[in-house]
């Protein structure tokens, strides 16, 4: 048999976007083309697509480690890089997507339901795309994002038409297996049932599915024994029957007994999702009471008399033996009949649609708080901000001062301005700090000088053309053009 598996813990990671390309274009009689670098192409995102042939999360939990692919970097003469290709995992209908502190991020209900885990990264400017009045021949290009990479809990709560609901050893496996082709374990001590076992049963021409879960124990509502893995597959059935053992031997249970535990226990439980689907609450759903092993004498004269006790409650009652396939065609029917009552109520939900949020137009892009860690300094907070400093080559000036550009233009010197920041003040954005120097003019204003360099930044690691020429005269002994001159 199949192992069922319905909670895991993923690992999943996006694609990282491509790295835009710094090219200039190359032509015979034409030293100066302009630039031509290529954007790099976006990195791949994970998705969760509910299968409807896809019936438990086995497959997470032996390969709990998802990946998107990388995006291509840009080529010169405007060639941009590839998209990475998207990763499509099949979740079961019914899966719950959690993030590690338990908030509940996604509930994947109706075939084709998508929810993106983890969105790719977007790819970097090629400095064809960065060409602007102030920077005709950009000699820098923007990094690609990483992808986005989290842990999250996918809960799979069953989708079963009937749900089956007992003490343990009740009998509840046995008419699993003797209704539908299912081969779940039978064994005659308790809790012998750890994990849901789902039948399908054909009836007069109607299929419907079947859902035998853990045996229920008073406090199980509280957490207690199986407890809350037993309740949560129940959420989603749409009829609840009652599997009493009417054989049991041990003292203070009988089927009525048994039933109102059973029920108080159902009253008490609280499903994470409110009103699951309209259905309402487990209280509320359609009961039948299924009174088992009356092929034993002393069980056929106890249901003799409690049946009319149950009846009175206004639920369906069926006598059944699962060992001697007594009763059954009686009681697949009065199911089949229940759950077509149901369908017709309560259509079938569809996929649902994704649902895009505009952002408010008086929402800041950005926040400044001051630094707890250090005296004088600040942090920069804000999702643009940060993207700019990932997509920043520090290694080239000129890529320093257009990422300072960008935050000027945005307003966060204004923002360090109004908050009483010095020069020379630690600022934070990212995983990056710097001294901050105000002031500094816009990209306009600025004079174009070499590829890659930037003259408000007075602080340069690179050698200039001229200083590699020299270096050249005095390896070869060569006299310095300075004492030439």
């Amino acid at each position: 048999m199949s192992r069922f598996v319905d909670r895991v813990t993923i690992h999943v990671a996006a694609g990282n976007g491509g790295h835009g390309c710094s090219s200039v274009h190359r032509e015979k009689f034409k030293p100066l083309g302009g630039p031509d670098g290529g954007n790099g192409g976006n990195g791949g995102s994970v998705r969760l697509v509910v299968d409807p042939q896809v019936h438990t999360l086995l497959d997470f939990h032996f390969r709990p480690h998802a990946r998107g692919t990388n995006g291509k970097p840009g080529m010169g003469d405007n060639r941009d890089g590839a998209t990475g290709d998207d990763l499509v995992l099949p979740v079961p209908d019914g899966t719950v997507v959690l993030d590690t502190d338990g908030t509940i991020l996604a509930d994947l209900v109706g075939a084709g339901t998508v929810f993106e885990a983890a969105q790719g990264g977007r790819g970097g400017l090629g400095n064809a795309s960065l060409a602007s009045k102030a920077r005709k021949a950009p000699g820098f290009a923007l990094l690609g994002e990483q992808g986005q990479e989290r842990d999250l809990v996918l809960e799979l709560k069953s989708v079963a038409d009937v749900g089956l609901v007992g003490f343990p050893s009740a009998g509840k496996s046995s008419l699993v297996s003797v209704l539908s082709s299912a081969k779940p374990k039978i064994a005659d001590y308790p809790f012998t049932t750890l994990q849901p076992n789902l039948g399908v049963v054909q009836s007069a021409g109607d299929v419907f599915t079947i859902a035998d879960v853990p045996g229920l124990i008073p406090g199980a509502s509280a957490g207690r024994g199986l407890g809350l893995d037993f309740l949560r597959h129940l959420e989603r059935c749409a009829v609840l029957a009652h599997v009493v053992d009417c054989a049991t031997l041990e003292p203070g249970r009988d089927p009525v007994s048994d039933i109102d535990a059973l029920e108080a226990e159902l009253a008490a439980y609280r499903p994470a999702l409110d009103a699951d689907h309209g259905l309402g609450d487990l209280a509320e759903r359609p009961r039948v009471v299924i009174l088992n092993k009356i092929d034993v004498p002393d069980a056929a004269e106890l249901a003799d008399l409690v049946e009319s006790d149950i009846a009175e409650r206004g639920w369906p009652v069926f006598r059944i033996s699962a060992v001697a396939h007594t009763g059954l065609k009686e009681l697949t029917n009065g199911l089949a009949s229940m759950v077509a009552d149901y369908r017709a109520a309560h259509p079938k939900p569809a996929a649902r649609r994704a649902v895009i949020r505009p952002k408010a137009v008086d929402e800041s892009e950005f926040s400044v708080i001051p630094d707890p860690e250090i005296e004088g300094g600040f942090i920069v907070r804000g999702a643009r901000p940060e993207r700019w400093i990932a997509q920043t080559q520090f290694g080239n000036d000129e890529a320093v001062g257009y990422l300072a550009d960008r935050l000027n233009r945005l307003g966060v010197e204004d923002a360090l301005t109004k908050l009483g920041a010095q020069p020379g003040a630690a600022v934070t954005i990212g995983d990056m700090t710097f001294d901050w120097e105000p002031t500094t003019p816009t990209g306009d204003e600025v004079p174009i000088t070499g590829r890659g360099t930037d003259i408000r930044l007075d602080r340069s690691d690179r050698v200039g053309a001229a200083e590699r020429k020299q270096a050249r005269r005095l390896r070869r002994g060569l006299p310095d053009e300075a004492d030439d001159a």
